[in-house]
């Protein structure tokens, strides 16, 4: 089935060349977690601070056991710091 991954801030870097806006489609299999799916990116557990799947908050083990459906949106934001 086909997702879509979004990386933010400064994840960015760990998506495809060919990203666009943020955001790489993924043909991911039913087996497929948050926490796996971002593995494979070489994203860094402790770097995915905030983990949406379609606008809904996945806590940490949600993302161990989460499960897409077609069509899907996995956006990921680092952790912030600011004023």
């Amino acid at each position: 089935m086909e997702i879509t991954l979004k990386l933010y801030a400064g994840l960015s870097q760990y998506l495809p060349e060919n990203a666009v806006k943020h955001a790489t489609k993924l043909d991911v299999s039913d087996a497929e977690t948050a926490f796996s799916i971002l593995e494979k990116f070489s994203v860094p557990k402790e770097s995915a601070h905030l983990v949406l799947l379609n606008g809904v908050y996945l806590d940490s083990n949600q993302r161990e056991h989460s499960t897409f459906s077609e069509g899907d949106i996995l956006a990921v934001w680092p952790p912030v710091a600011g004023g």
